[in-house]
């Protein structure tokens, strides 16, 4: 298989209408989040609330195979947290890379959160040179 060829990463079709729900019902550190990434601030697009195989993730970005999540309360809960673990866990077999971040450090730390995301952004940029074709410079 060709390296420099996008990813792709099916998705169940059925859960194509609850993520445009999700994406009406974002949690307060979910549009704070958003707001940071929209209109490819950090140089590359990122979807809300997008289908993965049989899973909905907060944010993707394509280009980079990278997942953001942002975890509230209900995943603190340790049935929650086992469920996370496996579905992230398909989703990283399939080739995906994450980042999560609980609503406490996106609501009271958003620069470092943004920090975190750009370093992520630079090693996957050099795992995936193809992915620089995709980047958005902003002046």
């Amino acid at each position: 298989m060709n390296k420099t060829r996008e990813k792709y990463v099916p998705y169940n079709k059925t859960l194509k209408q609850f993520s445009r729900e999700l994406r009406n019902k974002s949690t307060l550190a979910e549009i704070k989040l958003w707001s940071e990434l929209r209109a490819a601030k950090l140089g590359y697009t990122f979807n809300r609330q997008k289908p993965l195989q049989n899973y909905i993730v907060d944010f993707y970005c394509k280009p980079l195979h990278l997942v953001l999540e942002v975890d509230g309360m209900s995943h603190w809960d340790e049935e929650q947290q086992k469920k996370d673990k496996i579905r992230q866990g398909e989703l990283e077999e399939s080739g995906l890379h994450f980042l999560r971040f609980d609503d406490d450090e996106v609501h009271n730390e958003i620069e470092n959160v943004v920090l975190v995301i750009e370093s992520k952004i630079e090693e996957l940029e050099k795992l995936y040179p193809a992915a620089l074709k995709r980047k958005k410079i902003h002046s």
